[in-house]
Formats: C-alpha cells, sequence, structure tokens
C-alpha cells in the first residue's frame, strides 16, 4: 500500500516526465562522444550494474535534511572538487573521512546538535567547464571534463570522450563507498576513540592544541556518563555518512536512475544526494528536468546572477509539493556580492514560504588567479561570506542550515591564508587539484571553529 507521501511529486509525474525526458530539452556541459554505438553499449552496461546507494537511505537522508531545514541539525557536505582514479586509495578515502568527522565533532560540540555528514565524494568525477575547447601552442583540443569523461593530459587520445570511463568511475564510486562503509562499520568513527582520527602532519598546527582539549572533554564526557548508567553509550561507534555529486553527466545519471520495490517513483541510485551547478540550473534546461523527477532529496547551486524570480520558479519545479528536506540552495556568492545578492533571495523565498534547506558554499565565488599563475582561494575571503552569510540569515529571519565545502585530508597548499598564514609563494610546494583549489586539514578545521563561534556570537544577545 503507498505510503503518505504517495502524491508528493505527482505534478511531475504527470507531466511526462522519464529518465530520458531531459533529452527533450536543451543540454548544456555535456560532451560530444564520437562513437554513438559504444557509448549506448556502455549505458547498456551501467543498467545492468548494481546499485551504489538504496532507496532507504536516501529516504532517511531525506527525513535528516528536513530536520536541518528546521533547525535540528547541521548539513556538513565537503570533499574534491573533482575526484580523479588515482586518487581511489585507502589512504586518500580515509584522510578525507578523518577531516569531516573532526569537523563534524567541532560542529557538534559546538552547536550541541547532530551532524548530517555527506561526502562530496564517490561520484564526484565530471567538472563543468567555461569552454568546450583548449588550445595550448595552437593546437585546440576539447577541454578536460573529469575523468568520467576524459583525461587531464594535453593529447588527443587522452582528451577524446570515452564512455568506458563511466564503467571505471561507477567502479571507483563502489570502491569509495565500499571501504568507508567498512571503515565505519568497523569501529573507525568510535567516539570513544576519536583520537584515531588525527592526521600525522598537523601535529604542528595552531589549532591542534585546541582540538585536543575538545577531543579530551568529549572522551571524559562519554566516559562519565557509562560510569553513572553502568552501561556502555549505544550507537557511539558508528555514525550516518551519506554521498553527494554533480548531476552533471546526465547519460550516466539517466542509467542509475531505477524504480525499487514497495516504492513508488524513481531513484538515482548511484547517489544519495545529486546536485545542480549554476551553469546547468536554466528551468527549462535539461539537468533540472532530469533532477525534477527523482525522489532523491536535491540541491541547487544559487550564484549572484540568479533574480529572485528566477529562483522561485526554480523551486516550483524542483519542489512543487513543497516537501520537506526535498531541496537545498546552496549559495555561493563571492565576499565581496554576498551582502547585496542574497537579502533579495531570502526575502523572496521567505515572504512565499517555500521550505527549503539554506546552505553556504563560501567557496566558489572567491576563486582568483594569483600574478604566478596558480588558481586559489583566500581563507580571509571564504571566512568573511561564510561570516556575512550567518549575519544576514539572522537579519532576515531565515535559518543557515549548513556549509558546501571543497577540502582534503591531504597535506596540500591550494587556498592561501588559514592558521599557518599561506601566501602565493607556497602554492607551488603542494598544489595537486587538476580544478579548483581545496581547504586543506587545518584550514577545513578552522572554518568549523569559526561556525560554531560565529553561532555563539549570534546567539549571545538572546541570552542575555
Amino acid at each position: 500500500m503507498p505510503g503518505p507521501d504517495r502524491n508528493l511529486q505527482s505534478v511531475n509525474l504527470d507531466a511526462g516526465w522519464a529518465p530520458e525526458s531531459w533529452r527533450a530539452r536543451p543540454s548544456t556541459q555535456l560532451p560530444a562522444y564520437p562513437d554513438a554505438r559504444a557509448l549506448q553499449e556502455t549505458l547498456a552496461e551501467l543498467r545492468a550494474l548494481p546499485p551504489l546507494v538504496t532507496s532507504w537511505e536516501i529516504l532517511a537522508l531525506k527525513q535528516r535534511l528536513a530536520e536541518a531545514q528546521d533547525g535540528r541539525r547541521f548539513l556538513l557536505q565537503g570533499g574534491d572538487c573533482a575526484e580523479n582514479f588515482g586518487d581511489c586509495s585507502p589512504d586518500v578515502i580515509s584522510n578525507r573521512l578523518k577531516v569531516l568527522l573532526q569537523m563534524s565533532l567541532v560542529l557538534v560540540h559546538g552547536l550541541h546538535l547532530p551532524v548530517v555528514r555527506v561526502g562530496r565524494f564517490a561520484g564526484q568525477y565530471a567538472k563543468p567547464r567555461s569552454l568546450d575547447t583548449e588550445t595550448v601552442d595552437g593546437t585546440t583540443l576539447p577541454s578536460y571534463r573529469g575523468d568520467i569523461v576524459n583525461a587531464p593530459e594535453f593529447d588527443a587520445r587522452a582528451r577524446t570522450p570515452d564512455p568506458q570511463r563511466m564503467i571505471r568511475a561507477h567502479a571507483r564510486s563502489a570502491m569509495t563507498m565500499n571501504f568507508v562503509r567498512a571503515l565505519i562499520d568497523g569501529g573507525f568513527a568510535d567516539l570513544h576513540h576519536p583520537e584515531y582520527w588525527n592526521l600525522d602532519w598537523v601535529g604542528h598546527s595552531p589549532l591542534a592544541d585546541e582540538y585536543r582539549r575538545m577531543v579530551v572533554g568529549i572522551g571524559d564526557a562519554v566516559r562519565f556518563m557509562e560510569t553513572l548508567s553502568g552501561n556502555a553509550v549505544n550507537n557511539l561507534d558508528r555514525v550516518d555518512f551519506y554521498t553527494s555529486h554533480e548531476a552533471l553527466l546526465l547519460p550516466y545519471e539517466e542509467a542509475q536512475t531505477r524504480q525499487v520495490p514497495r516504492q513508488w517513483g524513481w531513484f538515482n541510485l548511484g547517489t544519495h544526494f545529486p546536485w545542480v551547478g549554476m551553469r546547468t540550473a536554466a528551468a527549462d534546461g535539461a539537468h533540472v528536468e532530469y533532477l525534477r523527477g527523482i525522489r532523491n532529496p536535491v540541491a541547487l547551486k544559487v550564484g549572484p546572477s540568479v533574480a529572485p524570480e528566477q529562483l522561485l520558479r526554480l523551486v516550483d519545479v524542483l519542489n512543487p509539493d513543497d516537501e520537506a528536506g526535498r531541496l537545498t540552495l546552496i549559495h555561493r556568492m563571492g565576499a565581496t556580492q554576498v551582502a547585496n545578492k542574497l537579502p533579495p533571495l531570502l526575502d523572496a523565498l521567505r515572504r512565499d514560504g517555500r521550505r527549503v534547506l539554506w546552505v553556504c558554499d563560501p567557496m566558489h565565488g572567491n576563486t582568483e588567479v594569483t600574478s604566478n599563475g596558480y588558481k586559489t582561494r583566500r581563507f580571509a575571503n571564504i571566512r568573511s561570506e561564510l561570516e556575512q552569510a550567518f549575519e544576514l540569515h539572522a537579519a532576515a529571519g531565515t535559518r543557515l542550515g549548513g556549509v558546501h565545502l571543497e577540502l582534503t585530508g591531504e597535506d596540500v597548499t591550494e587556498c592561501t591564508g588559514g592558521a599557518r598564514a599561506l601566501t602565493d609563494a607556497d602554492l607551488a610546494r603542494a598544489y595537486r587539484s587538476t580544478v579548483d583549489p581545496r581547504l586543506n586539514y587545518e584550514q577545513a578545521l578552522e572554518i568549523a571553529m569559526l561556525i560554531v563561534r560565529k553561532q555563539a556570537q549570534l546567539a549571545a544577545p538572546a541570552s542575555t
């Protein structure tokens, strides 16, 4: 018998939506595969492979996002700008997980709220590009669109879109998810031993002492509770963890879209939480058409060029039934524009009574190129946009319920500033990203502490 939400999204289902209906809409950011037959054979192979996630995991995440929307949880979404096949290794995966677990520990401790942990990995293999082609020394080739499409090396063979890369992306996503699940099931996230999450290279960090004091305090609290009750505190040895990626390569997403027994509608079983980026967010475009029909919770990136009426239309398309937990809006304005561009959007949705989860991405609006040719983000600008976002939501009577970050657990030097005051000259030392600059561990942990302090600052007047 259908559940109580059977009629949700009925508008979409009755409007002729199907997993392939995006093909009739204008599309951008899709590669041109030279061999149509090879593409179709690959997609048929993908459809026959086991799913990567389950419908009940997806619906559980939707419920948690609904609680974050109501102020009862906080969303932490983070990971690589673009995964590459070579980084599907135990050390890289476990270090990513450690960073997110440590950040969530800081947030839980400081915000007194459960944290929804969503990795920006296990599928983040595609990237949008400003131009379809790239020219070097008079030679023009297709742009690198992520490992799921082609390779970064500048030669014709590497840059030719290859559909078999979708199979490799699926396999590496499965390996990443399986390893994360095994780590968590094996006690990797045990709150009795948060010291296990430390990364060796950050022992010298200016933030290390503050974090260690927090760890000791949490450990003492857990032991006190267990001593007082005479029983072990349940569920401290595992956490819920979800995956997300940009739903950019639509043929791949379509092949992961399936129906399941005892559930109505369609699910993207390649990820828990797909999102649409700014370049593909046209209300009548292919990407929005695809996202509107799946039952997963979905997210939309919102930039400074989006007008209130445009955003309201997108909300109508993506969440016509005003379903709690269905739609997350991730605003990424830039430190210099957020104060002018965000308030009209907050006001429009608040006045219209729309239920969405607001999240801040303080990374993408603050990208710049240094004089020595490195793409970077300055920590001061990231911090400024995030602090302003909290203040603007408080002033508008709305709630900032999460943060979306590009970060890594590796010892990289890609964003300047932060705890060790990295400069432009430091970028050359350990710049590894093939696309966008990421926060390293120290900078990510500093962001978590900043969120806690900002929330405390905003709450202070109400408590006096």
